[in-house]
């Protein structure tokens, strides 16, 4: 008898392997550029945005930047002095630990530094990041920010939200077309009077409360780019910079692998 169609299950979207071909292109990419360019950076990169990352791959387009499989860039630089691709540039492999990437340039360390330490964008949290600090939505009437900005600035919340609200499990009710979040009970605590907490300094974010805290428009993540250590060619020695830059290691989910003309 043939198998119903109907059993079938249709995935919405489609991830490309990564082929041998792919790894190889990236493992010769990374070795071409070695003697190309005069300095070689390890980065980590604090809540991967591939929005903002192309404004950093356009402000370096003179530059290479490489995002991929660690253990493969540790092999195109080399592990050891004897299997170096330049004079101690193999001192850069104990740093390719975790969500870290490699800029290749000729800009002078101390530009990209001052470049990279000026660089920050807020964003909405993804599940996994750390609260950065408690948001509270106060009791009565529900506005669109919840009093992040000055009550004449803010508006009530729009009404379509409300079953959304309480989906996530926000006790909001409607009152003459307008959300309310409900009074606290008798004998609450002062805390429960306060409001509805969505999250606390420290909490580890999930999917429940980083949609509750986009719908009040609050960003707890920061894109930032740390440099963990770099190689130059003049010197042939290896500066570490930033050790354990705080968030490092954070989502790099979707990151685009490769820079610039690369695949």
């Amino acid at each position: 008898m043939p198998k119903s169609k109907r059993a079938r299950v249709m995935h919405a979207s489609s991830v490309t392997k990564k082929t041998r071909e792919h790894k190889e292109r990236l493992f010769e990419n990374v070795r071409e550029c070695i003697p190309q360019y005069q300095h070689c950076l390890v980065l980590t990169v604090d809540n991967m945005r591939n929005t903002y990352l192309k404004d950093v791959r356009q402000e370096l387009s003179d530059s290479r930047l490489f995002f991929g499989k660690t253990k493969l860039m540790a092999r195109a630089l080399g592990h050891t002095p004897e299997d170096s691709q330049a004079e101690n540039i193999h001192q850069l492999t104990p740093y390719l630990k975790g969500a870290v990437g490699l800029l290749f340039t000729n800009r002078s360390p101390t530009s990209l530094l001052s470049y990279f330490s000026a660089l920050s964008q807020v964003d909405f949290a993804r599940s996994g990041v750390t609260a950065a600090r408690e948001f509270v939505i106060p009791r009565g009437l529900v506005m669109s920010t919840a009093g992040e900005v000055p009550s004449e600035y803010d508006v009530p919340m729009g009404h379509t939200l409300e079953p959304e609200l309480r989906r996530l499990g926000v006790p909001t009710r409607m009152v003459k077309g307008r959300i309310v979040l409900e009074e606290a009970p008798e004998g609450a605590s002062e805390e429960e009077k306060r409001g509805y907490v969505v999250c606390r300094e420290g909490d580890v974010l999930d999917s429940r409360q980083t949609r509750l805290l986009k719908l009040f428009s609050v960003c707890m993540a920061e894109f930032r780019v740390h440099v963990l250590a770099y190689w130059s060619a003049a010197s042939t020695e290896v500066t570490k910079v930033d050790a354990n830059p705080a968030g490092a290691g954070g989502d790099m989910e979707g990151i685009e692998e490769e820079g610039g003309d690369d695949e």
